[in-house]
């Protein structure tokens, strides 16, 4: 009995110093790390190349001097409003000798064939918009039928306004080679024996002074800048003042040449911070083919491309030369499964990520897909709801404890 007392003694210390052990070791045991924890989720994900921009006339006009002689003084300010051939400057020129009516005359037939192409195109465009009218007839007809998705409907409405945008400013063009023309014709008969002999008392006095030409606006448009304020003598070809109508806007964005070649005409742009409530709508019309080089503010070199953007119904309060910010849609989906892009880590030639289970970090592989600023694809490697660890530092490895903050 009392072997049996002495037994049951020792195995009581044994279990005491035993769960004194364990509890030293739980008590001596590393704490949690703490880190941030976000969900894998499935829903909608749009990647986009994101750029600032700057707005400008779609059509800006350099309305130069016809002719060498003294300018007037221009009374035009920047903003006033122009009609199509009002007169925007006054030259008073000298006689021409026979060699600047030489090339006055060349002047004169070069304007007259810039004439006829311009034409052409104002014909082209006209041919260009009936097809896109068109078009857009057949594909409302087939969404009303459940046989064509809006986004498509939608993409034949904006091409529609597209042409038509193009036969307006082909229509603007050709109304400006009128001009040159026009310009070019008076440039030749503003001096020399042909306008002194038609001038009255062109033996006195008066005949004998310089002739005056007037420059006139070659569209109805707003003046953007005005070059040459002040009375002076001015060469043939110096520009005075800019044209362009201020309602036909456009947006041009320099983006890197790797996220250009993403880039698609007609794809759809939102455009944001150009200091008005809400995003703006635009597509984009024209990937400039060749790029250049610009040194990006922290002087490195990158390979540039300028991409152009039609904005749909601007706001009057938009002008020339706005600074805004452009997000291009270059792919989007509405159902996938996705993560924070801190989450993932290169592993390797792959990519991985900390997976939460039980308490503890397990590092798992996957396989990403698209990517946005902010979040990523994942195809292959996890599934919806599952916790993952943002921003992993070294001192989180497979098996480690963790703990959210």
């Amino acid at each position: 009995m009392r072997a049996g007392a002495l037994w049951d003694k020792r195995l009581g210390a044994v279990a005491a110093i035993a769960v004194a052990a364990l509890l030293f070791a739980w008590l001596a045991r590393p704490a949690p790390i703490r880190v941030d924890i976000a969900k894998a989720l499935r829903g909608p994900l749009l990647v986009t190349v994101d750029e600032e921009g700057e707005t400008r006339v779609r059509h800006e006009f350099v309305v130069a001097a016809p002719v060498s002689g003294r300018l007037q003084r221009i009374e035009l300010e920047e903003g006033d409003s122009v009609v199509e051939g009002a007169v925007v400057a006054r030259i008073d020129v000298a006689p021409l000798d026979p060699r600047t009516r030489a090339e006055a005359q060349a002047r004169l037939e070069a304007a007259q064939a810039a004439k006829r192409e311009a034409e052409a195109k104002v014909a082209e465009a006209e041919a260009a918009l009936t097809q896109a009218r068109r078009a857009q007839r057949r594909a409302a007809e087939l969404a009303r039928a459940g046989t064509l998705s809006d986004r498509a409907r939608e993409e034949a409405e904006l091409s529609t306004t597209s042409r038509a945008k193009e036969l307006e400013a082909a229509q603007f063009a050709s109304h400006a080679a009128e001009h040159e023309v026009e310009r070019a014709r008076a440039a030749l008969l503003s001096g020399g024996s042909d306008a002194a002999a038609s001038s009255p008392g062109a033996g006195d006095e008066r005949g004998e002074r310089d002739t005056a030409v007037d420059v006139r606006a070659p569209v109805r448009a707003s003046v953007l800048r005005v070059l040459e304020k002040s009375e002076r003598v001015v060469a043939v070809g110096t520009p005075l003042l800019t044209l362009g109508d201020t309602r036909q806007l456009e947006i041009v964005v320099d983006v890197l040449s790797a996220d250009a070649v993403k880039v698609t005409p007609g794809a759809e742009v939102r455009i944001e911070s150009w200091g008005g409530e809400g995003a703006l709508r635009g597509t984009v019309r024209r990937i400039e083919p060749a790029g250049f080089t610009k040194v990006s503010a922290l002087g490195v070199e990158e390979q540039r491309v300028n991409v152009i953007i039609d904005p749909v119904d601007p706001p009057p309060a938009l002008g020339h030369g706005y600074r805004l910010e452009a997000r291009i849609v270059v792919w989007e989906a509405d159902d996938v499964l996705s993560v924070p892009v801190s989450a993932l880590f290169r592993c390797g030639t792959g990519w991985c990520t900390f997976v939460v289970e039980g308490g503890r970090a397990r590092r798992r592989e996957l396989d990403p897909g698209h990517r946005s600023a902010a979040r990523v694809e994942i195809t292959h490697g996890l599934r919806s709801g599952e916790e993952v660890i943002l921003h992993p530092t070294d001192r989180v490895t497979d098996g480690v404890r963790v703990t959210a903050f």
